[in-house]
């Protein structure tokens, strides 16, 4: 028997419980997995709160890292034995063990450690398809500047990174200062504490001539929405990926003229991973930008699985800049 994080019901972390589970062996396209560190990510507080209903009862976490220990059936990418990460659906990842599609599960290179890889799989795979393929017309070049909110969190101080190693101006929103200075020291280009300057787009605004960006990256939602839109230059791009504050509010599409012949879009990571070798190319950027250096993965906390109720408090709190792990 194994041990797992489900709940019973939506609602609170104290809804979650560490059980005793059979993981059995894996079928036609799936692999075992034993895993060294369980990553932390909002998506999991969705689906633990009914946010993002799960089937009940319900198992949590979206990526791991660890040792495959059997592969089933037309499983030819992995062996038993092999290192490997993932960020997958369904999910199951607070876990000492499971069973799961093998499709999203990538050979881990031995220059990454299994506590980075954990912390870095889904918020890593998002910025990379953000970055790379959620695009304004005409993409963007060196110099470009970007939006990008909640900066100093996991997904966040990924992006700054990445987007300097791009040579792009980063405009990073963050609720304190001191996480404006870890955007900073992170890569970005700007810093706007949206606390004591709640009218964000006008500095970005100042920031870029009065011209605006070509794209904002919102993962906040309800309390960022209206301002993202006012920082956006004609025919910029609004990417919505997420919405930590609530969901944004209803839109007429006439808003979007109004504003500047905007884009709107609503992407996630799961769609772009849906195919076995687009996942392979998107994590192999992602592992050539962290074996490389240009990258680097703050693991910040580290909570025993047992603790996982005690991480969803921090995690909603704000307390965690950067990554989170559970150990099994």
């Amino acid at each position: 028997m194994e041990r797992a994080v489900v709940i019973e019901a939506p609602g609170g972390p104290e809804q979650m419980r560490l059980v005793e589970v059979d993981v059995g062996e894996p079928g036609p396209g799936e692999i075992r997995i034993r895993h060294h560190a369980c990553g932390l990510n909002y998506i999991d507080v969705y689906h633990r709160n009914g946010a993002y209903p799960l089937p009940l009862p319900a198992r949590l976490g979206m990526e791991g890292a660890g040792v495959v220990e059997a592969v089933g059936e037309g499983v030819t990418h992995l062996r038993v034995g092999d290192r490997a990460a993932y960020t997958s659906q369904p999910p199951g990842a607070y876990s000492t063990a499971r069973v799961m599609p093998a499709k999203a599960v990538l050979k881990l290179p031995d220059a990454i450690d299994y506590e980075t890889a954990a912390g870095m799989m889904l918020k890593g795979l998002t910025v990379q398809y953000l970055l790379r393929s959620t695009l304004p017309q005409g993409g963007l070049q060196p110099g470009d500047a970007v939006v990008f909110h909640a900066a100093a969190g996991g997904v966040g101080l990924i992006a700054c990174q990445w987007a300097k190693a791009l040579g792009l101006q980063l405009i990073a929103t963050a609720g304190s200062d001191e996480k404006c200075q870890l955007a900073l020291e992170h890569g970005a280009a700007h810093a706007i504490n949206y606390r004591s300057t709640p009218d964000f787009a006008a500095r970005v605004r100042e920031l870029t001539g009065g011209r605006g960006v070509k794209v904002v990256y919102d993962s906040v939602g309800a309390d960022t929405w209206e301002g993202s839109l006012n920082c956006l230059a004609p025919f910029g791009l609004m990417v919505s990926f997420g919405a930590a504050s609530g969901a944004v509010p209803p839109l007429q599409v006439g808003t979007l003229a109004a504003k500047g012949s905007l884009y709107l879009t609503r992407p996630t990571v799961f769609t772009h991973l849906a195919e076995r070798e687009r996942c392979q190319a998107m994590g192999d950027d992602l592992f050539d930008m962290v074996a490389s250096g240009r990258v680097k993965i703050r693991i910040e906390r580290r909570y025993r699985l047992s603790d996982a109720g005690q991480a969803h408090h921090d995690l909603e709190a704000r307390r965690i800049s950067g990554s989170a792990v559970l150990l099994p």
